[in-house]
């Protein structure tokens, strides 16, 4: 069981780092005028929202912590 929690755990967070990057590269993206605020919206709800899936998984399999 740990060993398949240690793996899980490894996924899970090379999964929120991704997003992370892909949430700051965004914001650089902005500030530099190379992305639209709008665009800049649908990153960050999509950044939010899958952090959102992410905990309610973790949260189900796992329970409360």
């Amino acid at each position: 069981m740990s060993r398949m929690k240690a793996a899980l755990d490894r996924y899970v967070e090379k999964f929120i780092s991704r997003k992370f990057l892909a949430w700051g590269t965004a914001t650089y993206l902005i500030f530099s005028g190379n992305l639209t605020s709008e665009d800049w919206v649908a990153v960050t709800l999509a950044y939010i929202g899958s952090q959102a899936l992410v905990d309610l998984a973790t949260q189900w399999k796992h329970g409360k912590q």
